[in-house]
């Protein structure tokens, strides 16, 4: 993205970091659902009127926060998968390296991972401007798991999943359909996402309190155990870097 180029566009820039900085801490004390232009522009002390030259409704300012957490989210994917690339780790521990960093910006931003990823904000439906944002992380997902079976490293599955195939074209078309035998490959990539999602959401939002005791080792284990269910072999130990941030307090 270009930098603003003139003092007016910095400035616009600026303030809307600011406003999105401030709807943030808001959504942090009091839910995304009680987000509202109005208290924006009170915490600021802006008139509402202003605050309408940036964000056109409360659903625009929504959007913004969402495209910037799955864009952060993506981000943070993409660049543990690129740095055990480059370290030489296998398919299987490139995707560890992937989720653990989900992971980790999760724990570091609850509140924004709840907004993508927990329950759906009453009245609001997501625009498409969300879609792009929202596929990176799973894009690197799909990378991984095609050149798995590129290289043939993806291990068949013992019982392969039976038909009809419910997959969006959209995905066939960006992949194309998986060779024999691994025609089951996007369903069991799907159930690995799905595993990757719920592990952290259970962790973030409180549900394996006095069941866990490690949950760094414990979401390892988890994707291993998903990442096996779709073919790839995800070697253990700490074979990639692993951030292993301060555990949050139940709850949102």
């Amino acid at each position: 993205m270009n930098a603003p180029r003139t003092a007016r566009d910095r400035a616009r820039a600026e303030l809307t970091r600011d406003i999105k900085d401030v709807a943030r801490a808001l959504i942090e004390r009091d839910g995304a659902a009680a987000l509202s232009l109005r208290e924006v522009s009170r915490e600021m002390g802006m008139g509402a009127s202003s605050l309408y030259r940036y964000f056109a409704s409360r659903d625009d300012l929504l959007t913004a926060l969402i495209i910037d957490a799955f864009d952060q989210i993506g981000a943070a994917a993409e660049e543990a998968d690129a740095g055990a690339r480059r370290a030489g780790a296998g398919y299987g521990a490139r995707w560890l390296a992937a989720g653990r960093a989900v992971r980790g910006w999760a724990l570091a931003h609850p509140h924004e991972f709840a907004l993508v990823y927990g329950s759906p904000v009453s009245g609001y439906t997501a625009p498409p401007d969300t879609v792009g944002p929202a596929t990176r992380i799973t894009g690197v997902l799909g990378g991984i798991l095609s050149e798995a079976v590129a290289a043939g490293d993806l291990m068949p599955p013992a019982r392969p999943l039976p038909g009809p195939r419910l997959v969006p074209e959209r995905i066939l078309l960006a992949y194309g359909p998986p060779p024999a035998p691994y025609q089951d490959a996007i369903e069991r990539a799907l159930v690995l996402w799905i595993a990757l999602i719920g592990t952290i959401s259970f962790e973030l939002f409180g549900h394996l309190k006095d069941t866990v005791t490690d949950y760094a080792a414990y979401f390892d284990a988890a994707v291993r155990i998903a990442a096996e269910c779709a073919g790839l072999d995800v070697p253990a130990g700490p074979d990639v870097p692993a951030a292993r941030p301060s555990h949050p307090k139940r709850g949102r």
